[in-house]
């Protein structure tokens, strides 16, 4: 069994080990530091650095299994719509995103067009060409959502970017491929 199976094995087999556990605060203090052990073990599996590894949730969407992963040193993953009509993706990069800066970056793909930024809330909604995102500077990292903006609206992409956490036991196991029994 190669060391990046047997990784991924004690992630999957991590739910189903904390099932039986019970919910006092001694567990939940031993849940939280299984669950930054299993993060830093994913983390290790995609290439990326753990603080870089932030899920969502947006009613009729799921992430895109197969799409998550290490992208040019950015943590990237893809959410999908229920009919597969539509997708967004979340990226999660150690650039810094500030008003003065924040018309300079490019838009995902998008570098030769003007970037266009207004503040929402405590994120960027930051729109180019056909393209469209929300960024959200936090802990020293930026997660940006984005999109087809013919594809997927802006409310969207803002219940994205307000559902922006860091990924629980359950939800980093979702994150992971099945392995589907291969190498046990």
């Amino acid at each position: 069994m190669t060391q990046n199976t047997r990784a991924l094995l004690s992630l999957l087999l991590l739910p189903v080990l904390l099932t039986g556990c019970g919910a006092d605060d001694t567990d939940k203090e031993e849940g939280t530091a299984r669950t930054a052990a299993g993060l830093d073990a994913a983390a290790k599996t995609w290439g990326v650095e753990p603080e870089l590894v932030y899920v969502t949730e947006v009613s009729g969407y799921t992430v895109f299994q197969e799409s998550v992963g290490e992208y040019n040193g950015e943590f990237a993953a893809a959410y999908r719509s229920e009919d597969r009509a539509t997708r967004f993706g979340l990226f999660v990069d150690h650039r810094t995103l500030t008003a003065e800066n924040c018309s300079e970056q490019p838009l995902g793909e998008v570098t030769a067009k003007r970037v266009s930024c207004e503040r929402d809330g405590d994120a960027w909604y930051r729109k180019a060409g056909a393209s469209h995102e929300y960024a959200i500077p936090r802990d020293g990292v930026v997660i940006r959502l984005i999109a087809d903006t013919k594809k997927v609206d802006r409310a969207v992409l803002r219940e994205a970017a307000e559902a922006v956490h860091r990924p629980d036991d359950a939800e980093l196991a979702a994150l992971l491929p099945a392995t589907n029994g291969a190498g046990i």
